[in-house]
Formats: structure tokens, sequence, C-alpha cells
């Protein structure tokens, strides 16, 4: 047991009185002396509750009994009695709400809290204020290697009056520099960092990238896509301390504050394993320091050879029963994003930006190399998390599952932006899961015009279509893609009700978070339901969402975050 989720456990009884009031004129439930007689008494108890299952048959309920990491019981509280012994911690709620414990199914948790990254940068500034912020930054964190950022709108860069690259050269001009956009589709860098990635005026953009260019033709420090992923991965390999700083990032922050939201499962949405990615998480998984369910989603690499992946992919795999850490997704890029015009689109953008064959997007993975992957990967028993923003990019995923899937996969494809409406309905007939993120304001109807001068009114209409892919059967998760969004799932379940005319019901957009993504990750016979045999991943709510406008859900607070029975997470 680890050292954090033993104090929360010790601190459980001071926790229900907190709850209860424990004063001499409250009422308690009376223990019953014949609680053995018929069955074990429960470690805990929690009864005056607004218990919402997640569970058709018995959607909710006041009381549940918790026999170790296992729920025994839920119903009524005058039931709950008979599983109360001399030693069940009796927790009144005070008609406080419990849900199942929840999931963001696509997250990235290392990358978002880790400090290797040495300098944020405002969305938006004028090439002067860059210039101090990056120059103070260079003095604060001397030396020859790389300086790396994050946190510009690529907008910002294209509208400068010089081109980004000489910008980022006057600051620091004597070392490399890389720095992330906000969606992570593109890198800012200088001079230094092209020569030091082999970078020239004469190099060809590479699988899944683009090279920004100026109206002459010449580099202009904007890295597309893959062109940047690559870049950046020498960059963060080149760091000594990136593993520490990715530990303690995941330690110190990431888990707890994820806890404190009730998020008990997550899926790693890309796991860089030629980044040390992989070890970081099982250091923490053998240190017994996890406080979630975790699958990790394998980045699969556009330039690497097949064979040469397929079997590093093969020999990483591992979904044993009895951790909370499984190797079992791999993460796979279709195209890019709308604002770069690398989203994969069925017909061209109105503007021309990268002189792309056709102005229609990119791929990373074409339709037939997925093909390839789902053919090689699935009898291992990989599920495919696959990234799909534009129509197209989404259309060829579909068709990639559809012609080689053996069927008992849970792929999912993630994103969704521009939807076909043809396919809506192909995300049921193929037992593909539909991911959307709705928590970032970007993705609410007011933003969708934003998009007009880059595919015009008729596609920009309908972003994130989550309810008529609901309503097409489909089987619907909601994940933040943190940190572009924030990871507090009441924010993207308040959205999910309020984004007409793309929004679903309160209990459709719980279920998203709850018991589908539980699906997702295949533990939906463990989890994602209060039920009695699963194990008790529970949160309780200060507020019942149901009596709740979608604006007052936003401000939902998380009273306890139960894992395994155990507590990882209790308000003051």
């Amino acid at each position: 047991m680890s050292r954090s989720v033993m104090l929360f456990s010790t601190a459980l009884l001071s926790l229900s009185c907190v709850l209860s009031g424990c004063s001499d004129n409250t009422p308690t439930l009376s223990q019953n002396p014949q609680a053995t007689s018929n069955q074990a008494s429960a470690s805990k108890v929690f009864v005056n509750a607004q218990v919402y299952t997640v569970d058709s048959k018995q959607p909710w309920a006041q009381a549940v009994a918790i026999q170790g990491n296992k729920i025994v019981f839920v119903g009524n509280d005058d039931k709950a009695k008979s599983y109360i012994g001399d030693n069940t911690q009796v927790i009144d709620l005070k008609g406080k709400m419990v849900l199942p414990g929840l999931h963001d199914v696509h997250i990235h948790p290392l990358e978002s809290a880790s400090e290797v990254t040495q300098v944020t940068l405002p969305g938006y500034a004028s090439e002067q204020e860059y210039m101090d912020i990056l120059y103070e930054a260079n003095l604060q964190h001397p030396g020859s290697g790389w300086l790396i950022g994050y946190g510009h709108e690529i907008a910002t860069l294209l509208e400068m009056q010089s081109s980004p690259l000489s910008v980022l050269d006057e600051a620091i001009p004597d070392r490399p520099v890389i720095i992330m956009e906000q969606t992570s589709h593109s890198m800012w860098v200088n001079s230094k960092a092209l020569a030091l990635a082999g970078i020239s005026q004469h190099s060809a953009d590479p699988i899944g990238g683009v090279l920004g260019r100026d109206e002459q033709g010449y580099l202009n420090g904007i890295l597309y896509d893959n062109a940047g992923n690559q870049v950046m991965e020498l960059a963060m390999r080149s760091r000594p301390d990136a593993s520490e700083q990715d530990y303690w990032g995941l330690i110190e922050y990431t888990m707890p504050e994820l806890n404190k939201v009730g998020i008990t499962s997550i899926s790693d949405a890309r796991t860089y394993w030629q980044r040390g990615h992989l070890q970081t998480w099982q250091r923490v998984a053998d240190e017994d320091k996890l406080t979630l369910r975790v699958s990790l989603g394998l980045w699969a690499y556009p330039q690497m050879s097949d064979e040469k992946q397929l079997a590093s992919l093969k020999a990483m795999f591992s979904r044993p029963t009895d951790s909370l850490l499984k190797v079992d997704q791999v993460k796979f890029y279709m195209d890019g994003i709308l604002v770069n015009s690398t989203a994969a689109m069925h017909e061209p953008y109105n503007v021309d930006w990268l002189n792309l064959y056709g102005n229609r997007g990119l791929n990373y993975f074409t339709q037939a190399r997925l093909e390839k992957y789902i053919k090689a990967l699935e009898p291992v028993g990989f599920d495919f998390n696959i990234h799909g923003i534009g129509d197209r990019g989404i259309h060829e995923a579909l068709n990639a599952v559809e012609s080689a899937s053996n069927g008992a996969a849970r792929h999912r494809i993630t994103h969704l932006e521009v939807v076909d409406p043809d396919d809506f309905s192909r995300f049921a007939k193929l037992n593909v899961i539909a991911d959307a993120q709705v928590a970032g304001e970007f993705s609410e109807p007011s933003h969708w015009p934003e998009n007009i001068p880059l595919i015009g009114a008729q596609r920009s209409q309908d972003l994130v279509p989550i309810k008529s892919l609901q309503n097409a059967n489909a089987t619907l998760t909601l994940s933040s893609d943190w940190n572009v969004s924030t990871f507090n799932p009441f924010v993207g379940i308040s959205h999910a009700i309020s984004r007409a005319p793309q929004n679903i019901t309160l209990a459709q957009a719980i279920a998203a978070y709850t018991i589908n993504g539980a699906y997702a990750m295949r533990q939906e016979q463990l989890v994602g339901s209060i039920e009695v045999g699963k194990r008790a991943d529970l949160v309780v709510l200060d507020k019942n969402l149901f009596e709740l406008s979608a604006e007052q859900i936003k401000q939902t607070n998380v009273v306890m975050t139960l894992l395994d029975g155990e507590v990882v997470y209790q308000a003051n």
C-alpha cells in the first residue's frame, strides 16, 4: 500500500465525523449485533446518500457497503444495517451524491505536468514581448543544451511581421530552442535547432509533417505536425533529467489533482516509449504509488519502419489482471488539426498555407498502413486510440477497421471534429468507440464560426457532433486531451449537456465518463458502475448533479474519491 493511500485510509474515520457531525445529538445508524450471523460485516458503509449507480437495473440507491476493495451491497439504508459490525466505518453522507469513479480515456499525464518544459509563453504577445520572455528564460536556464518551451498559438506566429525564425534567432542565437504550440501540432524552432535536427533549405517534408516556409520558400521556423514531433523527440532525449521530471510531475501534481476531481481511471493517449515514458510509468507502479487505473497508449511513430515498430510494440504489450497498470493500447494519428489546415478533409481547404497536394490536409498514417497494423496487433490484444479530426481522416480510419479488424477489438476514434454524416452509423456497426472532448471553450458552438475562413460555413456547423453520434447508437466516451482542455470532468459534463444543437442528456454524459470509459479500457466488468461484485471505485460529490443547471455543474466539488475501496482524496 502506498504511503499516500495509507494516510488517506487512516483519516477516513475523521472524515466520517466531518460528514456526519459526530456530535451527541446527531442520529447515527445503529450497529446490528446479528451482522456476522448472515454475512461478513463490511469494512465501510456509506448511508444517507444519493447513489447514482449507472446500473440500469437499479439506477438509484441510498447506501453502499464495501468489504475490502469490493462492493458487497447497494440498496437502502435499512438493509445496509445488516452489513455493519463492530469494526465497520459508517459514513453518513447527509444526502450527498455518489458516482462510480470517473474515467478520462484521452489525457497526456506525463507531458502536461513535467517540469522538463523550462518556459511557458502566453498564447498571444508581440514579437518584442516574446523576445523579452525568451531572453529572460535563457538567463534563468543557462547552458548550451536545448531550451524547451510551450504555450503560444499558431496564429500568433503566422501574423508576425518578421519571420518567426528570425525572431527566435534574435532572442536566443547560440543554443537550440524548441517551443510547442498549445495543441502540440506545431513547434517553433530557431536555426540552431534546425541544424541539430539536420533540417536544411533542401530538406523534404517528413511523413505526416510539413516544414513551414515563407512566400519565398525559405524555412520560417515553424514545424508542423510530425516534422515538429521528430525535433521535440530529439530535444527531450537530450535532457538527462527528463524521466525524473516526468516522474515527479506525475507523483506530486497529476495523480493527486485527477483524484481531486473524481478521476480514478485514465488512458495515457501518447506514451512516447522511445523517451522512457514506459519506464516512468512502470517505476510508479513498482513503487506502489499509483492512485489510478492506467492503460498506456503506446505512440506509433510514423517515420519508423513497420517491421521494427511492430516487433517493439508486440514486446511491450501487458495486461495483467492484478495490476493497476496495463500496456494494451496504441495511439495512431490519422491527420493533423483544422487550425493548421493539416486535418485530413474530403474537400480542399478555403486557404492554402502549406502547399500540400490537393490542399486536403495530411496523413500521419494512411488507411492501408493502419490496416497493416490492425492485422498485426489485434491478435496480440491491442486496442487502438486513433486521432481523427477531419472527415477524410475519420472516414479512412473507419475504412481500415472495416477492412482489417476481427471485430473483437475496442478501437476508438478520438476528437471527431468534422464527421461526415454518412459515417455516423458506422461507429455502432463496426463497434468503434466515439471519443470526444468538449471541455475546451473552443469546442463550444459559439466558436464554430471561427473555422469558416478555413472550411466554409457548411463544414463549420455541428463540430464534435456528440448528439448525432449518440443518436446513431455509437458508444460515446468523453475525455479531456489535457492540457489542451481542462481535465475537470464536470466542465466536460456541463458543456456536453448545454452545447445545443450537439448536446446530450446528463445521464448520457455521466455514462460517457463512467461505464463507457470502462468499456474502452476493457474493465466494465470491474468498474464503471456501482454494482455488487465490482471494485469500490467511488466518488462523493457535494451536490446532486441532477438538481443543478449546466453552469452550476461546473462548480461541483468532490468530497472524497476511493480507488479499490481506499480513500485517495478527501476534501479538507
